[in-house]
């Protein structure tokens, strides 16, 4: 699969597995409106999950800059920074985005914003450090790829619907255990689907996480190779991602509601212990050497 035909896969792909999310969130509304008897509850979902979704749009990236300590980076201070994304931001037909810096040794970047009008840029200092030119034009490459291609937006509507979800079925949880529901007056009413309706509660957080980790993992593949279409130079991102990839220590600021929005894995390299396959479930990201894999398949 060429660049472009992995781009038109994985741009259906995200949107499929956003529209999963949206199902999740509905049927769990529906569980605990029917458990309760009050159609009232799901209406009251919806409008929540919308309410906090338009929060979300207006308002992730300071939040974002702020969780990760985040702060402006200056032209005089970060030439290269700024010239090499000035440049690439022209090629891709894109504004200069804000550019902001995150003082920490470990190289990771990501982009945050709500639109092409409204978007950011973060690198940290360990990265500015020590990539080559070639390799920060890889990097930035990629970061604009994901403003281009919307996965920011996308990627902030997936980590609010996991949230509201994990929410809802920890409320739901909480007073399912004072007691109440439409069966609890008859003990001889339709157990099974009151049983189910619970159930699918309890496994909706994990189901929603899961959907929010595949997501980020296409998104990283379809911006390596949007990336390598801008800058004609695939081995400049895979030179850069292997440096990143073969950093032992986390960073700093590191924490799992922003993990997946890092062009690396913010925790570092992996402990060892859990199976390859369970690793790959629950990571934010693909594996680096399959995507550095993917990179020079293309050259």
């Amino acid at each position: 699969m060429n660049l472009y035909e992995q781009r038109s896969s994985n741009i259906h792909r995200t949107w499929a597995l956003v529209l999963g999310f949206l199902i999740v969130v509905i049927a769990v509304g529906y569980a605990i409106s029917w458990y309760y008897g009050s159609p009232g509850i799901l209406y009251i979902a919806i409008i929540i999950a919308v309410a906090t979704n338009f929060y979300a749009y207006w308002a992730s990236d300071t939040l974002v800059l702020s969780l990760n300590h985040a702060r402006p980076a200056s032209r005089e201070e970060f030439f290269d920074f700024y010239t090499v994304t000035e440049n690439l931001a022209i090629t891709a037909g894109l504004p200069k985005p804000k550019l902001y810096v995150i003082d920490d040794p470990a190289p990771n970047a990501f982009a945050t914003g709500r639109d092409e009008n409204h978007a950011v840029v973060c690198a940290t200092t360990g990265l500015l450090a020590m990539m080559t030119r070639p390799e920060l034009e890889g990097v930035i490459a990629h970061e604009l790829s994901h403003i281009k291609n919307r996965d920011i937006l996308l990627m902030t509507i997936a980590v609010v619907l996991a949230g509201f979800v994990a929410i809802v079925a920890d409320i739901f949880l909480r007073m399912s255990y004072w007691g109440g529901g439409r069966n609890s007056d008859n003990k001889q009413g339709n157990a099974i689907l009151m049983i189910l309706a619970v159930v699918g509660i309890v496994l909706a957080p994990l189901a929603a996480k899961l959907i929010q980790l595949a997501v980020s993992r296409r998104r990283e593949f379809l911006a390596d190779a949007s990336g390598a279409l801008l800058t004609r130079f695939p081995e400049g991102l895979a030179s850069a991602l292997e440096k990143i990839g073969s950093y032992p220590m986390k960073m700093r600021s590191a924490n799992t509601a922003t993990a997946h929005l890092f062009i690396g894995d913010p925790f570092g390299v992996k402990r060892e212990g859990m199976g390859d396959w369970i690793g790959k479930l629950f990571s934010t990201h693909p594996p680096i050497p399959d995507r550095i894999k993917a990179l020079l398949a293309s050259s």
